[in-house]
């Protein structure tokens, strides 16, 4: 059975991945799953005071001191800019098995500090991508690879939210492209195989006289080698929220729409042709499914490296994006961490 060790308790560890894991572990649907004893979290601002079967340890070591290393899976839910640091902090103290938040680097220079850990230090790195493992994302899979609407020929993503608050209190995501962007970029990937990015840009975010740079809103367009193009825009001082995707085939049209917050784990999809229009909606609590498919691989210690070769790319083509947009400056090229693992590619 695998402990839990939850490092970072900011809106993803306390308020997304915490909540998850205990009503995962009360329901007792999984009593092989997850250890009995009590969930172990570590943050140097974390309160006094924890949910009931959490534990707040002053610091990783005396964590490490609570668990056997060796069984715990690690949800490093900590921004992205000290991740190298961290990492190499967790495997010092035997830990191996850990699960990242999004994105997993922002930039080629911490992608290749990071890698450069994972490697030498044997750890079993997995990226939160719950858009992967979402009921939506598949049934697209299932309409691209089946044909029934033809070729595949458009991909185009609106991920929209307000943000000010967070944008204006941390640095934790340094621009609009680490945000929303990981998630849609992830799936492009995986419904239309590998890209290179066409265009890009940014607005700044201003409030009251406040301006934080490119944290406005972000687009791109990439162009798939299959001859697929997708164009992703996310607006983060947006009113409405919204999380649509729409494929646009020879035959047809597939609109969804994500789940936009914890209120509600409902997607919905409309499927259109000449001929009708099939609206259909249904349960999607992606990152519930992404955790435990995530756990019980690690239980088989099964090896996954093709997931972690995605979201390299998911990083390379956002790192290009912010240089193109100006945020930052061009990085050379960082080879995959395992060269044997392909991008899928469903079109066809």
């Amino acid at each position: 059975m695998l402990q839990t060790f939850v490092v970072g308790l900011g809106r993803a560890g306390a308020e997304l991945h915490l909540p998850i894991l205990l009503r995962a572990r009360e329901s007792g649907e999984h009593p092989r799953l997850f250890d009995p004893g009590p969930v172990i979290a570590c943050d140097t601002s974390a309160p006094e005071t924890a949910p009931a079967g959490v534990v707040i340890a002053g610091s990783i070591a005396e964590a490490a001191a609570q668990l056997e290393p060796i069984r715990a899976v690690v949800h490093l839910c900590t921004p992205p800019t000290s991740r190298p640091t961290l990492l190499a902090e967790l495997a010092d103290h035997g830990f191996r098995k850990i699960i990242v938040e999004k994105p997993l680097a922002t930039s080629i220079a911490d992608l290749a500090r990071l890698s450069e850990v994972r490697q030498r230090r044997w750890l079993d790195l997995v990226v939160v991508a719950q858009w992967q493992s979402s009921a939506l994302t598949q049934r697209l899979e299932d309409l691209v690879r089946g044909g029934q609407l033809g070729t595949l020929r458009r991909i185009s993503v609106a991920q929209h939210k307000s943000r000010f608050r967070r944008s204006l209190a941390s640095t934790g995501h340094p621009t609009a492209f680490d945000v929303e962007l990981p998630h849609s970029v992830g799936v492009a990937l995986r419904l239309a195989g590998r890209a290179e990015l066409v265009d890009s840009g940014a607005t700044d975010l201003v409030s009251e006289g406040r301006t934080r740079v490119g944290l406005g809103g972000a687009w791109l367009t990439l162009q798939h080698g299959g001859g697929v193009r997708t164009e992703i825009s996310s607006s983060l001082t947006s009113p409405v929220r919204e999380r649509r995707i729409t494929l646009s085939f020879d035959g047809g049209e597939a609109v969804g729409h994500y789940p936009v917050s914890a209120d509600d784990h409902h997607a919905q999809l409309s499927v259109r042709t000449p001929e009708r229009v099939v609206n259909l909606s249904f349960p999607d609590d992606s990152l519930t499914a992404f955790l435990l498919h995530t756990y019980r691989r690690y239980q088989r210690q099964a090896p996954s490296t093709t997931s972690l070769v995605l979201q390299c790319e998911v990083v390379r083509l956002l790192a290009e994006a912010k240089a193109r947009a100006g945020l930052t400056e061009p990085e050379p090229p960082l080879i995959p961490p395992a060269r044997t693992a392909e991008l899928p590619i469903h079109v066809g």
